[in-house]
C-alpha cells in the first residue's frame, strides 16, 4: 500500500513540478481542474499518512522510500505554496472585504458549493457549475476560492508548512487593510499635528473618519474576519494569529484618531464633531470587542475604549465651558461682525442674540439624547450651584412684575444616583435656567417696566419654541414645558397691565353709565392722553413671533377696544351737539384703536432680523447638516 501511494503521488505531483515542467511552471493547477486539485490535495494527505507509519516503524526509518516520500513531500508542498498565493493575488476582487461581509455567518463561513471531501469522494468542474447555478458569478467565484484556499491551507498546516502558508496570506491580506484604511483618508497623525491644524483641516479629517469607521467596521474588518476564519478554520491559533497580524496595525490608527482630537484643544464648534465620533464608535462597540475578541487584539478594544473615555471627558468639560460662558456673558459667536452687540438687549424687547445661540445648541444637543445619557451615566451633577439668580423662575406663584431679586437656593440634588436620562435632563433643563436668569438680569436695564416683560415674554416664548420643535421636549418632559407656558402667560399678563393698564384704567368702570357732558369729556381727554402716552412708549416694541403677536394683540384690544367702542357709543354725543365739537374732544375712533394696536409689535430690529431668520445659527444649522451622516 504504501509502494502504491508513494507511486500515485509521484506522477501527480511531478507533474505539476514547476521545476521538471514548463507546462506546470505558467499553469495553474486549481484553475485548470478541480477535480485533479482535489486528487492533488488527497493524494498530498496519503503521502503524509504513509509518511507518518513509515517514521514510526524501524525498518523503514532508513528506507530509500521515506527519503523519496520526503523529497515529493517538499515538491508538493512548493506547488501548494505557488497555488495558495496565485488564488490570493488573482481573487482580490473578488475575496475583497465587501464580499466577505455579506456572508451570513463569520464562525463558519460555509460555502453553497460542495466542499472538498478527505472521504475520497470526487467533486467535478461540472458539479460545482450546478450547485452554482442559484448564486451570483461573483459571489460563486468568491465561495470557490475560500475553499480552495481552506483546503490548501489546512494541507500545508497539516504538513508542517503552516508558517510557509501563514507568512503569504499576511502579506497579501495586510496590504488589503493597509491600503483600504489609507484610500478612507485616515493617516497617522502626532498630537502636535492635530493642534496645528485649523479647525477647517480637522474638520475635513474627522468628516473621513466618521465614513471611513462605518465602512472599515461592515466591510473592512468584518470581512477580513470572516475570511481569515474560514481560511484558517482547522487552527485557532493560527486564525487569531493572522487576523491580529493583518488588522492591528489598521485598527489602532482608526480608533487612536479620537482620542487625539478629544486630547486637543476645547472649541465650541468641535462638540458636534466630537459627539458624532463618539456615537460612531459607541454604535459600533458589540461589532468592535467581536471582531477584536481574541486576546492578541485586545489592544485594539482598549484604544478604542479610551477614545470613548476621552471623547465623553470633552464633550462633559465642553458642556462645563458653555455654562460658564453664559455665566460670563461671553459666548463664542462664529458671528464675528455681531460680536460687539453681544451683551446689548435688543430695542423694543426683542429675542436677544444669547437666547437664539444657546437654544439653537441645546436643541442641537438634545439630537444626541441616548449618546449624552452614556456620557453623564456616571458623572452625576454638582451638589450644588453657587449664582445669584431671580426666585421668580424657581417659584411659579410669586407675583409675575415683582421687581425683587432674592439669592437663589442651590437647585435641589437629584437622588444619589439619578438614572441616566434623568442626569442629563437635569442638567439640560439647569441650563435653560441659568440662561433665563441671565436674561431677567438684562431685562433690568430697560427704562420702561413693561418693555422688561415683553423682554422676556419674547424671550422665553422663543425657548419654548425651540424646546417644542427639538427633542428638548421629550428630554425636559410635558410638565416643564406646561410650568414654562405658565410663566410665559404672567410675562405677557404683566406687559399687558404695565403698559395699557393706564389707558384701562382712564375709562369709568361702567363705560355706558349716565354722565354730564363735562365728565364725558375729561374721560375722553384722559383716555386720549393716555392712549397717545401707550402709544409712544410702545411705538418700538417688537414680537418677531407671529403666534405670539397675535395673542397680545387679541388680548389688548379685548380688553381696551371692547370697553372704548362702549364708551364711545354711549357718550360720543354727550360731548356736545356740533361735529365740531365732537372732533375737538374725541380724537379716536374704536376703528381708530384698533387698527393701531393691529400695527403694533412689527419693528424690526437687526436683532429681530436674527432671530426670526435663525431658526438655528446659520453656521450651526450648516454645521449640522455636515455632521448628521449617519
Amino acid at each position: 500500500m504504501i509502494d502504491q501511494i508513494i507511486e500515485s503521488a509521484a506522477v501527480l505531483v511531478m507533474k505539476w513540478d514547476p521545476e521538471s515542467s514548463s507546462y506546470a511552471k505558467v499553469t495553474s493547477l486549481f484553475y485548470e481542474s478541480k477535480a485533479e486539485a482535489h486528487q492533488f490535495i488527497k493524494c498530498v494527505g496519503d503521502l503524509q499518512k504513509a509518511m507518518h507509519f513509515m517514521v514510526s516503524d524501524e525498518s523503514f526509518s532508513s528506507s530509500d522510500k521515506l527519503v523519496l516520500a520526503q523529497s515529493l513531500m517538499q515538491i508538493a508542498m512548493k506547488r501548494l505554496q505557488k497555488e495558495f498565493y496565485q488564488i490570493l493575488s488573482m481573487n482580490r476582487a473578488y475575496l475583497d472585504p465587501e464580499s466577505m461581509s455579506t456572508r451570513s455567518s463569520r464562525a463558519s463561513a460555509r460555502s453553497s458549493v460542495s466542499e472538498f471531501e478527505d472521504d475520497g469522494g470526487t467533486t467535478t468542474d461540472d458539479d460545482i457549475r450546478v450547485a452554482g447555478d442559484s448564486i451570483s458569478e461573483v459571489e460563486q467565484v468568491s465561495i470557490t476560492a475560500m475553499e480552495e484556499l481552506r483546503s490548501i491551507a489546512e494541507c500545508m498546516i497539516s504538513a508542517g508548512y503552516a508558517k510557509e502558508c501563514i507568512n503569504i496570506y499576511k502579506i497579501i491580506r495586510k496590504s488589503i487593510i493597509d491600503e483600504g484604511i489609507y484610500r478612507m483618508g485616515v493617516e497617522k497623525m502626532s498630537n502636535s499635528q492635530i493642534n496645528k491644524s485649523n479647525w477647517q483641516v480637522l474638520e475635513i479629517r474627522i468628516k473621513n473618519w466618521l465614513e471611513a469607521v462605518k465602512i472599515a467596521m461592515k466591510t473592512l474588518f468584518n470581512g477580513e474576519r470572516i475570511l481569515c476564519d474560514h481560511v484558517f478554520s482547522s487552527s485557532d491559533s493560527i486564525r487569531e494569529s493572522c487576523f491580529a497580524d493583518i488588522s492591528r496595525e489598521g485598527a489602532l490608527l482608526l480608533f487612536g484618531f479620537p482620542e487625539l482630537v478629544a486630547k486637543s484643544k476645547r472649541l465650541p464648534e468641535k462638540m458636534f464633531a466630537v459627539l458624532d465620533m463618539y456615537s460612531a464608535i459607541f454604535e459600533n462597540w458589540p461589532e468592535i470587542e467581536s471582531i477584536f475578541a481574541f486576546e492578541s487584539t485586545s489592544a485594539v478594544r482598549s484604544t478604542a475604549y479610551n477614545s470613548l473615555v476621552r471623547l465623553a471627558d470633552f464633550v462633559r468639560d465642553t458642556l462645563s465651558d458653555f455654562e460658564s460662558s453664559i455665566h460670563k456673558d461671553h459666548l463664542h459667536l462664529h458671528d464675528r461682525e455681531h460680536h460687539h452687540s453681544w451683551k446689548k438687549s435688543p430695542p423694543g424687547g426683542g429675542v436677544h442674540r444669547m437666547t437664539v445661540h444657546v437654544m439653537n445648541r441645546l436643541s442641537l444637543l438634545a439630537d444626541y439624547g441616548e449618546i449624552l445619557v452614556d456620557i453623564f451615566r456616571d458623572w452625576p451633577p454638582p451638589a450644588k450651584y453657587s449664582i445669584s439668580l431671580p426666585g421668580s423662575f424657581f417659584d411659579n406663584t410669586s407675583s409675575a412684575d415683582s421687581s425683587d431679586e432674592s439669592q437663589f437656593p442651590a437647585p435641589p440634588s437629584p437622588s444619589p444616583s439619578p438614572s441616566p436620562p434623568l442626569a442629563i435632563s437635569l442638567r439640560l433643563a439647569w441650563l435653560i435656567l441659568v440662561l433665563l436668569c441671565k436674561l431677567d438680569g438684562k431685562s433690568k436695564k430697560y427704562d420702561d417696566v413693561s418693555i422688561s416683560y415683553l423682554f422676556l415674554a419674547n424671550n422665553l416664548n422663543h425657548v419654548l419654541s425651540k424646546v417644542r420643535t427639538s427633542n428638548l421636549q421629550y428630554l425636559l418632559g410635558d410638565e416643564w414645558v406646561a410650568r414654562h407656558e405658565a410663566k410665559l402667560r404672567q410675562f405677557t399678563a404683566s406687559y399687558e397691565r404695565l403698559a395699557w393698564g393706564k389707558v384701562l384704567a382712564s375709562l369709568p368702570e361702567n363705560p355706558a353709565a349716565a354722565m354730564s357732558p363735562e365728565e364725558a369729556k375729561t374721560a375722553f381727554k384722559n383716555f386720549n392722553s393716555s392712549f397717545e402716552e401707550a402709544s409712544r412708549k410702545q411705538r418700538s416694541s417688537s414680537v418677531p413671533d407671529s403666534k405670539l403677536r397675535d395673542e397680545i394683540q387679541r388680548s389688548v384690544s379685548r380688553r381696551i377696544v371692547t370697553v372704548y367702542r362702549e364708551f364711545y357709543g354711549a357718550h360720543r354725543i354727550t360731548v356736545g351737539n356740533s361735529e365740531r365739537q365732537v372732533r375737538a374732544t374725541v380724537k379716536f375712533t374704536p376703528e381708530d384703536v384698533g387698527n393701531y394696536l393691529s400695527d403694533l409689535f412689527f419693528v424690526t430690529s437687526e436683532s429681530e432680523r436674527f432671530s426670526s431668520s435663525c431658526s438655528s445659527s446659520p453656521s450651526e444649522s450648516t454645521h449640522r447638516r455636515h455632521w448628521r451622516i449617519r
